[in-house]
């Protein structure tokens, strides 16, 4: 079982942040869930959301700011927003490092990042935009990749027309029988994001490959 940290440890640090990394690492995730945008400049920075509003003090677009710009703004408890690179120098092959790409334009330098860092064999790329994720595995093939649901799809081959290797699924559209499916593809399956302790031991039975979540203490309690 593939323990992941969502957006670090989003519910106890800023998410997204080097802190929130840190505490999730502190805690024994064997991964980290991180999101990626392009700023102005071209840089890759890890932050969620398009504009810089909810999580920082400033306003905006994050497309508008150049990376100078956003170093400027507080992220919460005097956090800055990281750049790519920042979280894999903190990371530094501890744990795996699962990349979400948010924006079109991400696909090509990520994987230069994740190539220049040796992080080939622990990484995931995924996205909700599934054609990122084929971008990334016709750029280079040997990246593992996965394909991020809300919904339970009709089946499990929806992932191979992308050449995924992961159904990244919101856990309420998941059951036994999907799991099966998945894996009779050679599929693995994550689901995100368990919160609540009383639902870690259903999705474990069901045979699950990861589990994310905001709080990774829930899951390390269960399974450590």
């Amino acid at each position: 079982m593939i323990i992941m940290g969502h957006r670090g440890a989003a519910a106890l640090a800023p998410e997204n942040t080097l802190l929130s990394i840190a505490t999730a690492m502190e805690i024994g995730v064997d991964a980290v869930e991180i999101d990626v945008h392009l700023s102005k400049d071209k840089e890759i920075v890890v932050i969620h959301d398009a504009t810089v509003d909810r999580t920082t003090n400033g306003t905006g677009a994050v497309s508008s700011y150049t990376l100078e710009d956003m170093k400027r703004l507080d992220a919460g408890k005097g956090e800055t927003i990281p750049t790519l690179q920042e979280v894999m120098d903190l990371i530094h092959g501890k744990v795996k490092l699962v990349i979400e790409l948010k924006d079109e334009g991400t696909e090509e330098p990520v994987v230069d990042l994740i190539k220049r860092n040796g992080l080939m064999e622990n990484v995931y790329v995924i996205s909700f935009w599934h054609r990122l994720v084929r971008t990334v595995k016709d750029i280079e093939g040997r990246i593992k990749t996965g394909v991020l649901f809300v919904g339970c799809p009709v089946d499990a081959s929806i992932a191979a027309r992308v050449s995924a290797d992961a159904l990244v699924m919101k856990y309420t559209f998941v059951d036994k029988r999907f799991v099966h499916t998945a894996h009779k593809e050679g599929l693995t399956v994550f689901v995100w994001n368990i919160d609540d302790p009383r639902l870690v031991k259903p999705y474990a039975d069901m045979g699950v490959d990861g589990m994310g979540s905001n709080d990774p203490r829930v899951l390390i309690d269960f399974f450590r």
